[in-house]
């Protein structure tokens, strides 16, 4: 292979400046100034108002272009069109012309009148999907890739067949597919015998209703309502029969509808455990109905639309190429290797040296020690260029250590300097060997982990911003006159069977027990653990004892498997046909990076079709993360999020926004485009709904810049930053935007407007802005709602989901400890929204409160308990304590095992009720916060003597109580420690989000020590022991250290 390449400097990153479009909410200016240039090559410049619609906008240009000359010749007003550039330097038709112009954001106020072709329902269409998924679709339709044509081409016709099967739908098929309510299963029986199998449940019809009824099923529960409403209502009333109704659970978009115990119902059994009386309404069907036929109509209406000749795309988006070079003699070399996942399969190849001031040549072929025949599907080419430089001795003490962070020593007096690196499959998507001259444009970004300064585990896409990329030129040689295609499956299946033939029928004979006592403590490793390569020939040896005794071995069997050679290989896939099926959770670990296989992945997305609704959505996380690994766009995995999103309004809901949210990342924008727009050509209902989100969020954002702006420039006092916050919130514009919506956090709770008197924002560095709004389906009700502008929610997210896991892993142990995993979802670069607990304070607040002075609040024990005490009386007062036991076990046990630090006073919370709950998850796997060098964490998990107070009903006598409490944790631990493997297995999924604190396998080391995997129940219950007694110990520490940080922090 003959290389190529051209250094260039890469341009410094420019911040983006407040817009126009962001300043009208400080001096009140509802105007802006827009040049308007028509078809007819007249030049008009007008003022229109910021917040008026495009069609609005339109319909003002069109009377004043009455008094300019040639207006005749503009023909009918609906013809034209506005064509702008946008914030990312594109040009953008606006189709939708419904959208307001602050929303539409031109890059300067210049819009041009153009001819409207024909085709414009599907022309909306696509238009919509572009704004709605921040690229335009034309970007897709420039793109010079066959591969990006196929997969958009198939999905759109995929898409479009199931949109005629939803009109086929009936509207019981429909709700259940968007609204239905999520069910549990699991025994209640504590529950239902302390209630003696009775629960009050608040019917709402034309007024609230109070009934008892028995634990039963929904059919059962609406003909007692039923009959509750006949009775009310007198027998003359006509009220039809129970298949007219459904039940609407009060404040949420979710339904009750089918025969199901009323005990299963999640908001039912939710209601139990916190003594709460369920709220329903009885609706009746034909409002459903009407939902159900309007979204019906939307999908008919683009359906029949006819198909016209497409635009000519749009060149696709550049960056100006930057004027700096590097103008130093530099010698430099190309390292290559053949991966596949993270194993190398040969030696890598290393070029000649260079030395040249830009342009470097080597034309040199590297070959690799592997038969063509030998190469798997999923084998990809890495490509590290790297300079070799002097080793210059440099003083101890330096402030600029992270510049040798990557530097490999290789020989005596020479340093190796990583410059870029590259990545290509060797085959591409239709299976056929790459031949002749490719362009690779590198990648500057190194991860913390190198392969010999290769990167196998990074994008196979090259950096799409071509101009100020270094440049790889590369050629693959022509084995043959035809192209040279990986073998099909049933030729691989039917290589297998010839091996199996020819080979001795003792070779797949079973172990003796020697042998199978070894394998067996191979096999319950944790997946951090390496293999030697005696163990991997001893798995590979006794692959048919791990199938028939350890099937969810599965990974370790894959990575004993030697890739560089076919035969094995084939045997492998043979051996895959008749694995047993994995359960979901087993399977996850399959589509890590290690096993790029497309038939191992094919599988373990086969073993993920068991998953109910809830589960895939507890996964979801990791899932999207993972197409990150897949190298081909149209892959099992894809698919199978498509088809479940397009199956569950709750699923697509999510899915869309942990996409949407990463399509500022240059290695994933076209992958993560591509799904989204497929996703909403298969969901066409769905798109205003996640439009009206969208545009909500960038109204918020357009807010938080207001205040940021008001407070670096001008200095502007809070109360009159706050007036300009509330005063903007109320322009029609915001009001209009911002109501009415699906909340992003959870899509069935319908947000009806701000409450702005009691939205305020907060006095942090990124000022995020606390919204209420008010709850559209449930009277009285609010929904605090936290926007952040400028901090990563995704660690948050993660950890939040992880508390979520072990709440799940508890419950079906019958360990309820009353986790608070609060709604918490990044939704772009920087910037996502944080539920509000609602009744809840932090402990720094309690504390303040009971105390005149900040310092001594810190040691004052009996604040929690009076707070407590202030909030509950008599029986309440004990279901609170219980409440903080519970839940103070859990976030212990949870925070020593995800090693969560900076647990100061304001980010532990309490609610009314007594459950204890954490928040702000910057510091994850025992990152913690450290001063001039000391850690000011010292205790493994937060366990003070005012929450023991709380635990022993202030009685120092209590000590059983106590010990309830400890009981609680060791349980709780040890439970952890059964799916010990899972939690590996998922932070191993999210290694290449970028997290800052999950960055290498390092990191996840900290789980494997905290859960003591690898030892006895009795020995890691001693470790534990220790670090609960250590907790307890060193709290005084955790005091003084909440001293501090009140003192520190006084408001």
């Amino acid at each position: 292979m003959c290389f190529s390449f051209v250094v260039c400097a890469m341009p410094p990153a420019k911040t983006d400046q407040l817009d126009l479009w962001a300043e009208s909410g400080l001096d009140g200016d509802d105007q802006v100034m827009v040049d308007f240039l028509l078809p007819t090559g007249i030049y008009i410049q007008m003022e229109v108002p910021r917040e008026s619609t495009i069609q609005h906008i339109k319909l003002l240009l069109w009377k004043e272009a009455q008094t300019y000359p040639l207006f005749s010749l503009l023909g009918e007003m609906e013809g034209h069109m506005f064509e702008c550039v946008n914030q990312a330097a594109v040009h953008e038709e606006l189709e939708d012309e419904t959208r307001r112009l602050c929303d539409v954001r031109p890059f300067l106020p210049v819009l041009k009148l153009i001819t409207r072709n024909c085709g414009r329902a599907e022309r909306i269409l696509d238009s919509k999907i572009g704004v709605l998924i921040g690229k335009g679709l034309h970007e897709l339709d420039a793109l010079q890739d066959q591969e990006v044509k196929d997969f958009r081409s198939k999905m759109k016709q995929i898409s479009e067949e199931k949109m005629q099967r939803m009109q086929l739908m009936s509207w019981g098929e429909w709700l259940r597919s968007c609204y239905s309510m999520p069910l549990e299963a699991g025994s209640l029986e504590n529950l239902i015998d302390k209630h003696e199998g009775v629960i009050k449940i608040t019917m709402h019809y034309d007024q609230s209703q109070v009934c008892s009824v028995n634990l039963v099923c929904i059919t059962e529960l609406m003909d007692q309502a039923l009959k509750k409403w006949q009775t009310t209502h007198g027998p003359e009333e006509d009220i039809g029969f129970r298949s007219d109704y459904v039940l609407h659970v009060s404040g949420k978009l979710e339904f009750l509808f089918e025969d199901h115990p009323l005990n299963q119902c999640k908001y039912i059994r939710d209601c139990l455990l916190t003594n709460e009386s369920p709220h329903l309404t009885l609706v009746h069907c034909d409002g459903v109905k009407a939902m159900f036929e309007k979204e019906i109509s939307t999908i008919g209406s683009v359906l029949a639309r006819k198909t016209s000749n497409p635009p000519l795309p749009l060149p696709p988006k550049k960056r100006l190429p930057t004027a700096s070079t590097l103008c130093f003699l530099i010698v430099c070399h190309v390292r290559a290797g053949l991966f596949h996942g993270t194993e190398l399969l040969c030696k890598t190849a290393v070029s000649s040296e260079s030395s040249s001031r830009s342009e470097h040549v080597w034309n040199k072929t590297l070959e690799f020690d592997i038969a063509v025949c030998d190469l798997p599907r999923m084998a990809r080419l890495c490509f590290a260029i790297y300079a070799v430089m002097d080793k210059v001795k440099k003083p101890r003490s330096t402030k600029n250590t992270h510049l040798n962070k990557y530097q490999t020593i290789r020989k005596a007096g020479k340093v190796h300097y990583p410059i870029a690196w590259v990545n290509t499959m060797v085959f591409d998507y239709r299976g056929q060997l790459k031949t002749g001259d490719i362009i690779l444009h590198c990648w500057t970004s190194f991860p913390d982990e190198l392969e010999e300064m290769l990167n196998p585990i990074g994008t196979i896409q090259t950096n799409p911003y071509t101009e100020n990329a270094t440049e790889l030129h590369i050629n693959f040689p022509e084995y043959s006159t035809q192209p040279v295609v990986f073998p099909a499956f049933d030729k691989i299946l039917e290589k297998a069977a010839e091996i199996a033939g020819a080979s001795d029928s003792m070779t797949m004979g079973r172990g003796g027990k020697k042998f199978y006592i070894e394998l067996k403590e191979i096999m319950e490793r944790d997946p951090l653990s390496q293999l030697c390569e005696n163990e991997k020939d001893l798995i590979w040896t006794l692959r048919y004892d791990c199938r028939e005794n350890f099937p969810q071995s599965l990974p370790k069997l894959l990575l004993s498997v030697k890739w560089s050679k076919h035969e094995d290989m084939a045997q492998l896939q043979a051996l895959l046909q008749i694995w047993p099926k994995l359960s979901p959770r087993d399977a996850l670990e399959l589509l890590d990076f290690n096993y790029p296989d497309q038939y191992v992945r094919e599988f373990a997305v086969y073993c993920l079709q068991d998953m109910s609704d809830d589960e895939l959505l507890q996964y979801l996380l990791q899932l999207v993360q993972v197409l990150r690994y897949e190298p081909y766009y149209d892959c099992a995995l894809s698919r199978f999020l498509l088809e479940r999103s397009q199956s569950s309004r709750k699923i697509g809901h999510f899915l869309f926004w942990h996409l949407r949210s990463e399509m500022f990342m240059p290695a994933v924008s076209v992958h993560f485009a591509l799904i989204l727009e497929a996703y909403c050509r298969g969901c066409i209902p769905h798109i205003e709904v996640l439009k009206k989100q969208v545009e909500a969020l960038s109204k918020l954002k357009a807010v938080n810049e207001l205040i940021k702006f008001g407070t670096i420039k001008t200095k502007t006092k809070q109360a009159h930053l706050k007036e300009a916050m509330m005063t903007c919130l109320r322009q029609t514009g915001f009001i209009e935007t911002l109501s009415d919506l699906h909340s992003p956090l959870n899509p069935n709770i319908l947000l009806a407007g701000i409450n702005v008197e009691r939205c305020k924002y907060m006095d942090s560095k990124m000022k995020p802005l606390w919204i209420v709004y008010n709850n559209k389906l449930l009277e009285g009700d609010t929904v605090g709602i936290i926007f952040k502008n400028g901090d990563d929610l995704r660690q948050d997210m993660l950890t939040l989901q992880i508390l979520r896991l072990m709440d799940l892993l508890w419950k079906e142990a019958n360990l309820d400890l009353r986790i608070v995993p609060y709604g918490c979802l990044a939704t772009g670069d920087h910037s996502g929204l944080i539920e509000v607990v609602s009744s809840a304070d932090t402990i720094a607040n309690i504390q303040k409160t009971s105390s005149n002075m900040a310092a001594a609040a810190a040691f004052n024990k009996d604040a929690l308990l009076n707070w407590l005490k202030d909030k509950n009386s008599g029986d309440a007062l004990d279901k609170a304590i219980e409440e903080f036991t519970l839940s103070c076990a859990g976030y212990c046990v949870a925070t020593y095992v995800l090693g969560i630090g900076d647990r100061h006073s304001d980010n532990i919370m309490v609610r009314s009720t007594g459950q204890l709950f954490h928040i702000d998850f910057g510091h994850i796997l025992g990152n913690f916060k450290s001063k001039f060098g000391i850690k000011r964490e010292r205790v493994p998990f937060i366990l003070t003597h005012d929450f023991i107070h709380v635990i022993q009903q202030g009685k120092t006598s209590n000590t059983e109580k106590f010990g309830n409490f400890r009981q609680y944790c060791e349980e709780a631990y040890l439970i952890l420690r059964k799916n010990g493997n899972l939690f590996i297995t998922l932070f191993a999924l999210m290694l290449t989000a970028g997290l800052p604190e999950l960055t290498s396998v390092k990191d996840i080391q900290y789980l494997k020590d905290s859960l003591a995997l690898g030892k006895t129940d009795e020995e890691a219950l001693k470790q534990f022991r220790q670090k609960f007694d250590e907790a307890l110990r060193e709290s005084w520490t955790t005091k003084v250290n909440w001293m501090a940080h009140i003192v520190a922090h006084p408001s």
